[in-house]
């Protein structure tokens, strides 16, 4: 078996896992500026909430969202990299990894932000995260309609 039979054979696995994987990354990034919201909104209120939120977004970040990340980029690239999968001359895997990309800048976004909770240096209000937690969903309506309609 060379190379390309066994990328194919393993191509259906690949993508479950992708699948699963982005899955549990969209709930993080749509989950995180919530809890961002809710840290802004309530800390004030109750102090002793403040290092309950630092913990619950280090432990969303670090035990969900990146792991997930992580197996939605490695699976992406092993579907990607199986030979005619992908017409590269389409405009839609272009446009699935401008997606990607916005996605993965968010998540880094997202991660700056915690760090400035964790430190105590947050500027940003309420409003602005619960604006900032359409990106994300934006970002999929570009991703999913690519993939489905492969323009």
């Amino acid at each position: 078996m060379d190379l390309t039979d066994w990328m194919f054979t393993l191509y259906p696995y690949a993508k479950s896992l992708h699948i699963m994987a982005v899955l549990s990354w969209m709930a993080g990034l749509f989950y995180l500026p919530r809890l961002f919201v809710y840290h802004v909104e309530q800390a004030e209120k109750v102090p002793e909430s403040l290092s309950i939120f630092v913990t619950m977004e280090d432990k969303l970040h670090r035990l969900i969202m990146r792991p997930a990340m992580t197996v939605t980029w490695g699976a992406g690239l092993f579907m990607v990299m199986t030979p005619g999968i992908v017409d590269w001359s389409s405009v839609w895997p272009w446009s699935k990894a401008f997606g990607v990309l916005g996605m993965t800048w968010f998540h880094y976004w997202l991660l700056m932000r915690q760090r400035d909770f964790a430190a105590g240096k947050n500027r940003l209000t309420g409003r602005r995260y619960r604006m900032m937690n359409e990106v994300p969903t934006l970002l999929m309506v570009v991703i999913v309609v690519s993939v489905i309609f492969k323009f």
